[in-house]
């Protein structure tokens, strides 16, 4: 797949409510999901009940394996990383204290790997890299990878937003949100410029996303 950035847009104005979004990238056909591999909370909003509000993000499908920091499920940070593409796998290593990933070769078609290989159990992330960013946004988080044990990942990029106020940012989400998703979309397909309305009936109390005009 070709380079893309996507730049979306979020607003509401005169909601009704006071609420609080939660962004992630889950794809819920994938295998193990929320057994061996978790989605990480991306960006966390709050719309005001009156006036204009606005949240804004931003994906490049450059994707990137990360040596996760991970406290009380909460992604901390990134040791070390490495740009992966679709098609590509990588082996993460540790000397004198110091852990790093090797250059990418050809690995499986349409999947990304990471192979621990570092004598120890490790947490791997997949995630990834926006212009800029000296590490990569974490989308995807593999907890207890054993030595010689590899991650595998088809990664879409499906960006859902949900109304909860129970995550916070880089939180790991351990199982199914309770709450109905109100937006998904293959960010693949879209235009790299996209604003999206963020509305409620204010019969129903119910939420919904549609595309800006």
């Amino acid at each position: 797949m070709s380079p893309f950035t996507r730049h979306l847009t979020f607003q509401s104005n005169d909601l009704g409510k006071e609420v609080t979004i939660m962004f992630a990238l889950v794809d819920d056909n994938m295998k193990s999901l929320y057994k061996d591999r978790f989605p990480v909370v991306w960006k966390v909003s709050k719309f005001g009940k009156s006036g204009a509000y606005r949240a804004q993000a931003t994906y490049t499908n450059q994707l990137a394996f990360s040596k996760a920091q991970v406290t009380h499920w909460n992604f901390i940070s990134a040791g070390t990383s490495v740009k992966v593409n679709v098609g590509q796998k990588t082996t993460l290593t540790e000397a004198d204290d110091v852990f790093s990933f090797s250059s990418p070769q050809q690995g499986s078609s349409g999947f990304v790997q990471a192979l621990n290989n570092t004598g120890v159990i490790q947490d791997i992330a997949v995630g990834f890299l926006n212009k800029g960013d000296l590490m990569p946004t974490p989308a995807l988080y593999f907890d207890d990878v054993g030595d010689g044990s590899h991650v595998t990942a088809q990664f879409t990029p499906i960006l859902r937003v949900y109304i909860t106020s129970d995550y916070q940012e880089t939180a790991i989400i351990r199982s199914a949100i309770e709450t109905p998703v109100i937006w998904s979309q293959d960010l693949s397909g879209l235009a790299e410029h996209t604003n999206w309305n963020l509305t409620r009936d204010g019969v129903t109390g119910r939420y919904k996303i549609v595309r800006a005009s």
